[in-house]
């Protein structure tokens, strides 16, 4: 038998007099003598419940009540007179005078203030997580979540997508991030992976003729962490055969714009706007580049190559090296001597190993309008075409980066954002685009490496093309960008064995390597693998943007700290000698120092 009869918020356009049954917890209680007034809250949200004076046992009742004690309260819906509405409530039109209330529970004081905007530690937040959920606002984003997840779904079930399970318990696999390990007891001195993707077995179902998957999947990286990362997430995992990468980029784009409209009433672009990967990071800084910020970087290579400066003339010369401005318009009067102190030590966290700067103090002045320590080194012509190169205007300040390209392309892409957020210059729009072409290698340490994972598929399918400039070679790979965050990253497949076979080489995977650790895909790539391509939504980041959360631990339930652990159940934790035994795991004690 339920014992209530609706949710608070359900009670709104209910006829004046119907008899109703609320049950949550006292989110706030006054007490005004004659009258008592409850404001109860459930998940939905929150009702004031009045008990008034004559009504013996419900009063009594009621005066014993205090902060989140959980109560079942029975009652009848009245209207509140128009001078009492409460405006920033649903329910705020209408309170339930209490014909009985049952306390079904009592609480102590808790240790974080459900009922307030007291700042609390995070740590604290985490510890006491089931009381943190309870604040409405917290409430609010995870009832978000489950209508934005029962949204994607119902788009991919009405495109014929069929969801399906992937195994946890796999093989180690690598994918760019390092593997949780468990340990086998049947198997002893073996042991699975947690999976950081369902990347193989998607393939696999493709391979075996469900040409449409997806599945809401966890997934799982041991990796430093950031405020958008966690050991475990959520990932939308798709995957189709018999369509290119277009098809599958115009689907993927309709289901972010559905969701958006039905979700926020928000009309996203139709198409999408595409970005090269060169492009965005010339222009940006970024392969997510925030198009609500209108500071592009631009390059002054050919401008800077003549000057008597060494620091810019160098990398200017240099096939490696790149010249960049970044023009803050307006900026030459708000950014003080000690502001531009604390940028030059900000972009020192890139590589960068100085920030030079040129105040446009009149622009009709040429170079004699100009103040800088680094004028001195500029001719009147090249300081001409250096102020018509980034648009300036008096009152801008210009902000260079001279260094190697990718030095470059990070401290300078790292201060744009740093510069919107300081003088608040991000438009309030919503701004996706694809960011497509990438690099199918990136060299790290003398080693190539694949840009997203060894399974994509590059634009050169040539073998022996594709050995002989490997690092010059397209990948068939998209991203979906927003705001400035990667929401979703996915690429065409190789489904040919011998065109899997050369990436591995060029990879430096051996024919050994390759067949020890995807063996079971080279086999099945040899059985009738159709064409296929899928991508991976990252679910946290999506509904951490919609609901314009600062972190994605605000929209997960139990997450975990930047350390990767978890204050409420203290996990990672120990655990007993008769446990690793039965595993054959031997714990190497640290030596004494």
């Amino acid at each position: 038998m339920m014992m209530r009869s609706h949710y608070c918020a359900d009670l709104v356009g209910l006829p004046e007099t119907s008899e109703v049954a609320i049950a949550g917890w006292v989110h706030r209680r006054r007490d005004l003598g004659g009258l008592i007034f409850l404001q109860i809250r459930d998940r939905s949200g929150i009702v004031q419940v009045t008990i008034e004076p004559d009504q013996g046992d419900v009063f009594e009742a009621a005066d014993e009540l205090r902060s989140e004690y959980v109560v079942l309260v029975k009652g009848n819906i009245r209207n509140r007179p128009e001078n009492m509405v409460n405006q920033d409530m649903v329910t705020g039109a209408i309170e339930v005078v209490a014909s009985s209330i049952e306390c079904l529970n009592k609480s102590e004081t808790p240790a974080i203030l459900i009922d307030g905007h007291e700042d609390v530690a995070e740590e604290t937040r985490l510890k006491y997580r089931y009381l943190d959920l309870r604040r409405p606002e917290m409430a609010k984003k995870f009832l978000f979540r489950t209508k934005l997840t029962s949204a994607l779904r119902r788009y991919l079930d009405a495109e014929g997508f069929l969801d399906m399970e992937t195994p946890i318990l796999t093989k180690a696999t690598p994918e760019g991030a390092r593997d949780y390990l468990v340990p086998s007891r049947t198997h002893k001195g073996s042991f699975f992976a947690l999976p950081q993707s369902p990347q193989l077995f998607k393939q696999l179902l493709m391979m075996s003729g469900f040409d449409r998957y997806y599945q809401v999947v966890r997934c799982f990286r041991d990796e430093d962490l950031r405020a958008d990362r966690q050991p475990e997430f959520t990932q939308l995992d798709i995957e189709t055969s018999f369509m290119d990468e277009e098809g599958i980029m115009g689907l993927m784009e309709n289901m972010i714009r559905s969701v958006f409209k039905e979700m926020l009433d928000v009309e996203l672009p139709n198409p999408f706007p595409r970005m090269p990967y060169s492009q965005a990071m010339e222009k940006y800084g970024s392969d997510k580049p925030d198009l609500r910020v209108d500071m592009p970087i631009h390059t002054v290579d050919d401008i800077m190559q003549s000057v008597d400066f060494k620091v810019f003339s160098g990398p200017a010369n240099d096939t490696e090296g790149r010249v960049g401005v970044l023009n803050l318009k307006g900026g030459a009067e708000q950014v003080s001597r000690k502001k531009i102190d604390e940028y030059t030590k900000f972009v020192g966290v890139y590589g960068a190993k100085g920030l030079a700067f040129i105040k446009v103090n009149d622009r009709a002045a040429g170079i004699e309008g100009l103040q800088s320590p680094i004028v001195k080194f500029l001719t009147p012509d090249v300081a001409e075409q250096l102020l018509e190169r980034v648009g300036a205007e008096t009152g801008d300040i210009l902000f260079f980066g001279s260094d190697n390209s990718r030095v470059v392309a990070d401290a300078l892409g790292a201060l744009r954002l740093k510069l919107a957020n300081d003088f608040e210059l991000l438009s309030n729009q919503w701004k996706p685009l694809w960011v497509v072409d990438f690099p199918m290698f990136e060299e790290d340490d003398g080693q190539l490496q694949a840009l997203h994972h060894p399974f994509t598929s590059p634009k050169e399918l040539d073998p022996e093309a594709l050995k002989a400039n490997p690092t010059g070679t397209l990948s068939r790979a998209y991203d979906m960008v927003l705001n400035g965050c990667e929401v979703g990253g996915g690429s065409t497949r190789i489904h040919n064995t011998d065109l899997q076979q050369t990436i591995f080489e060029i990879l430096g995977i051996s024919e050994t390597e390759a067949r020890e650790k995807f063996g079971f895909l080279l086999d099945a790539l040899k059985f009738g693998c159709p064409p296929h391509g899928g991508i991976a939504f990252g679910l946290d980041r999506l509904v951490m943007l919609m609901v314009g959360a600062s972190s994605i631990r605000d929209v997960i339930t139990f997450p975990k700290t930047t350390t990767a652990a978890c204050p409420l159940t203290e996990a990672p934790a120990k655990v007993s000698d008769a446990q690793l035994s039965e595993l054959g795991i031997e714990l190497k004690k640290k030596s004494a120092e």
